[in-house]
C-alpha cells in the first residue's frame, strides 16, 4: 500500500515536517524559534507550548511587516535628507518592497503552522 502524505498549503514552510509525521512538532518549534528574538528561546513556557511560540512569532512578524511598510512609505521623503543619492534610494525602495513580500509570506506560513499545531494538538 503506498504511503500518502497530507497535501500541504503552498505557504507551508519547507523547514517544517508535515503535520502528523514523526517529530513534526519539534521541527515546527525549531522553525518558529528562528522567527523570534533569541532571548525568547530561553522562556520555558514558549518552548513547552508550541502554540504560544507560534502566537509570539505571529506578533513578531506582524511588527516586522509594520516596520517594513513604514520604511517603504517614508524612504522617498526621509532618505534625501540623510544625503542618500537617488540610486541608493531606488535600491532601498526595492529592498523594502522585497522584504515586505517575504515577510507577508512568512506570516502566511506562521498561520499555517499555527493551525496545524492547534488541530493536531501538542504533545510536549
Amino acid at each position: 500500500m503506498p504511503v500518502t502524505t497530507p497535501r500541504l498549503s503552498p505557504d507551508w514552510p519547507c523547514q517544517v515536517k508535515p503535520p502528523g509525521s514523526y517529530d513534526w512538532q519539534r521541527s515546527a518549534t525549531r522553525w518558529l524559534r528562528e522567527l523570534v528574538p533569541a532571548r525568547y528561546g530561553g522562556y520555558p513556557a514558549l518552548v513547552r507550548h508550541p502554540v504560544l511560540l507560534a502566537r509570539h512569532a505571529h506578533l513578531q512578524v506582524q511588527q516586522e511587516i509594520r516596520v517594513a511598510r513604514t520604511a517603504l512609505q517614508t524612504a522617498r521623503t526621509d532618505l534625501p535628507g540623510l544625503g542618500m543619492p537617488e540610486s541608493v534610494i531606488e535600491h532601498t525602495i526595492k529592498l523594502y518592497a522585497a522584504e515586505l513580500a517575504q515577510l507577508q509570506h512568512i506570516a502566511r506560513s506562521v498561520r499555517a503552522v499555527t493551525r496545524a499545531l492547534v488541530e493536531h494538538g501538542t504533545t510536549r
